[in-house]
């Protein structure tokens, strides 16, 4: 029997009625944990030892979850993905996986992620490369690659994930699944390898919306181990879903979604558009007013230069602990300065030196000025224009990136002129700490695509509200992947 494609709502019911107990559960999960893990390369470890516990009235108790490996979890291997960690048993766990825990959630497995969490396609964990099981010749996106993939493809109905610049939303929309980033510090980041700390925001990734206010209900709250977490306890996610929606008010902007600024636009980009714009039609049939705005260009253009430099920089300063003698296996030299480059040299990703590299530049005392203050000039100037906007809409709603997963072979991949912005949007809703959902919106090309909502800081109920009215239309919650092609 089948049970862990359903919802934490069904499987709980199926808990306290008796039908199958949280022992049943955990060992379907990890029985698809190693199907999956073999196939799609999601996991860097199963938890063969887990147990099933007592089933209470919390909703997430006995029902199994994964874990994304940056988060510390206490006598289980917490690797980031990186060489630099690969024998790393954490002697503490992070705030939000204890809040878990209190409420009887089981975890199974720790899931693949890019190396650190920096990257956006989910190739560059040392564990390799994840599939995406719509299609094993795409990526999942990245970060939060594994905790995506088997989300989607029926392991658990959740697992946790992070998200600095789309690395929960974008992987939610390749796979076909919901992605949740609540409001900056909602869920306490203790525990969570810091990459960029202005920009990293713990989360999750569900099949379905209520399944992430479920979720994050439980594993957000104010935590003393970290100053940048706040009072939630007045916030009700799985309650404000059903509130009325007549009236509300979305905008899209213009100059990402008009199908006339892409002259060189690919059939598959100009579906995606079409798709965009068929939704934003039965989203107005909830009585939700939708309408169009307009947002300087190259302000949008400058968005992924801006995530560049600001994270880069952060993410240098943050991961220079990683010697090689406080954490990871030290390497053989005749002096400590060696020792440190040795470790750095080898063990890190091509990808993650190149970062370290532009970030120490930028923020070196002659360049700091030209491009890590500008880049916060412009942070700044981008987030003042989306609260303009939140200062009239309830949310802004686009659509996710350029079309479904990309190719690994990215020569497979179309050229669709100047589209940096539509791709790299979703970074916005880090720079301004704003709680953003990712849902899937239908198909393009036989693969899934996905819209994102985004709102006001503190807004996460209205947010969550409506993603979950418009996923009630649209026909795409609880989906399972289907692996279409391999093309």
């Amino acid at each position: 029997m089948t049970t862990m494609d359903k919802s934490i709502e069904e499987l709980h019911a199926l808990l306290k009625a008796g039908d199958v107990s949280s022992q049943d559960l955990v060992d379907e999960a990890l029985a698809k944990s190693h199907e999956i893990g073999d196939k799609y390369n999601a996991f860097v470890t199963v938890m063969d030892e887990a147990k099933g516990v007592e089933v209470t009235d919390e909703l997430l108790s006995g029902i199994p979850y994964g874990i994304k490996d940056n988060y510390s979890t206490k006598g289980v291997l917490t690797t980031g993905s990186s060489n630099t960690l690969k024998n790393y048993v954490p002697f503490f766990t992070a705030t939000s996986i204890e809040n878990l825990e209190k409420r009887g959630a089981v975890a199974v497995n720790k899931t693949v992620l890019d190396e650190f969490g920096m990257g956006g396609t989910g190739t560059t964990g040392h564990t390799g490369v994840v599939l995406n099981p719509w299609n094993p010749s795409r990526m999942c996106a990245g970060s939060s690659a594994g905790s995506a993939c088997a989300v989607a493809s029926g392991v658990y109905p959740y697992a946790t994930a992070s998200d600095s610049g789309d690395s929960i939303r974008k992987p939610a929309a390749y796979c076909g699944i919901v992605g949740y980033k609540p409001t900056y510090g909602m869920i306490s980041r203790y525990g969570l390898f810091a990459y960029a700390s202005s920009l990293d925001h713990c989360g999750v990734l569900t099949r379905s919306v209520k399944d992430a206010a479920i979720v994050v209900d439980a594993m957000k709250g104010e935590d003393e181990k970290d100053m940048t977490s706040w009072d939630s306890s007045h916030i009700d996610l799985v309650n404000a879903l059903e509130k009325d929606v007549t009236g509300k008010k979305l905008c899209y902007i213009n100059e990402l979604c008009d199908i006339d600024n892409y002259p060189q636009a690919s059939e598959q980009l100009k579906n995606h558009l079409k798709n965009f714009q068929d939704v934003l039609e039965k989203v107005k049939e909830l009585g939700i007013e939708v309408e169009e705005v307009h947002v300087d260009k190259k302000l949008l253009n400058a968005i992924a230069s801006v995530y560049v430099v600001i994270a880069y920089a952060e993410a240098t300063s943050n991961m220079s602990n990683m010697t090689g003698i406080v954490f990871g296996p030290r390497e053989e030299a005749d002096n400590y300065v060696d020792m440190i480059k040795n470790f750095r040299t080898k063990n890190f990703s091509s990808m993650i030196k190149r970062r370290f590299v532009i970030g120490s530049y930028v923020l070196q005392a002659e360049n700091k000025d030209r491009y890590f203050f500008n880049a916060q000039r412009v942070r700044r100037l981008l987030v003042d224009e989306w609260n303009k906007l939140f200062e009239k809409y309830d949310a802004v709603i686009l659509p996710v990136g350029t079309g479904p997963a990309k190719h690994f072979d990215s020569s497979k991949d179309v050229s669709n002129g100047d589209v940096r912005a539509l791709e790299e949007h979703l970074q916005v809703g880090n720079f301004g700490g704003f709680p953003s959902v990712t849902i899937p919106d239908g198909f393009v090309d036989g693969l899934p695509v996905g819209l994102n909502l985004t709102g006001k800081c503190y807004d996460d109920e209205n947010v969550m509200n409506l993603a979950y009215k418009i996923e009630s239309i649209l026909g795409y919650k609880g989906q399972i992947a289907k692996e279409v092609s391999h093309d």
